[in-house]
């Protein structure tokens, strides 16, 4: 009888241990229908309810305009690529937010390509290149 008792506790020890582990991970009740993903699990904006969730991007966040992105990524260009001006902007849109790429391109010909996700952010892409 007791060695039945010990087996039994020990076995409820083990699951009560693999139940921590998998909340750790984000794999409990309630992780969703993406196979337990937690927020940010997809790289942050892409994932699953983008932009919901993450620090500085509320819900109910307002989207920025092409016009906006345009004066976003021509402040960028006047302080970290001097000589660059914007060739064209080539929205993205995904399920819930649309994301533009904004073209630069300088008196040589390089090209360079920022992103700017739906809340403001620039991000740089790619390295320098000249279209033949």
């Amino acid at each position: 009888m007791k060695r039945l008792l010990g087996v039994l506790v020990a076995g409820v020890g083990l699951l009560a241990l693999g139940g921590v582990a998998a909340a750790q991970w984000g794999m409990g009740p309630g992780a969703g229908r993406f196979g337990g993903m937690g927020p940010g699990m997809m790289g942050g904006q892409g994932g699953p309810g983008a932009g919901y969730g993450c620090p500085g991007h509320e819900a109910t966040a307002t989207q920025i305009t092409e016009d906006k992105a345009k004066e976003l990524a021509q402040q960028y260009a006047d302080q970290y690529l001097k000589g660059f001006t914007i060739e064209r902007v080539l929205p993205s849109t995904g399920m819930h937010h649309t994301m533009y790429a904004v073209e630069l391109k300088n008196q040589q010909g390089e090209l360079r390509t920022l992103r700017i996700n739906p809340f403001g952010n620039v991000m740089p892409f790619g390295g320098p290149w000249s279209r033949g």
